[in-house]
């Protein structure tokens, strides 16, 4: 599992039948910084999620890669590399809260 913020979304109107209806967000991965642990630091790439959960712009999610995505709920037939698997409330590193979804 991985954390990552949502930056918007992607829209296709032509793609494989089996993802007809399924919400597509783009994902910036969220790594904790090395030089400063207390803060998170953005990675370089960014990811196409399919989102079963309702999460939206801004919000801090947890995603799952690879052969794992295709084990969340009525994916098992999808094309799918990524999926939203989590909303995030708070991140707890060494002791200090990094991230608070109510803040």
């Amino acid at each position: 599992m991985f954390h990552a913020l949502v930056e918007g979304s992607v829209v296709a109107t032509k793609k494989d039948a089996s993802m007809n209806g399924r919400k597509l967000l783009l994902l910036r991965p969220q790594l904790v910084d090395e030089e400063d642990p207390t803060k998170f630091r953005p990675g370089m790439n960014t990811i196409v999620a399919v989102d079963s959960l309702g999460a939206g712009i801004g919000e801090l999610v947890m995603f799952c890669q690879g052969s794992s995505a295709r084990l969340a709920p009525n994916l098992k037939e999808a094309p799918v590399d990524a999926v939203i698997i989590g909303i995030v409330d708070a991140v707890d590193v060494l002791g200090k809260q990094i991230y608070n979804a109510q803040t």
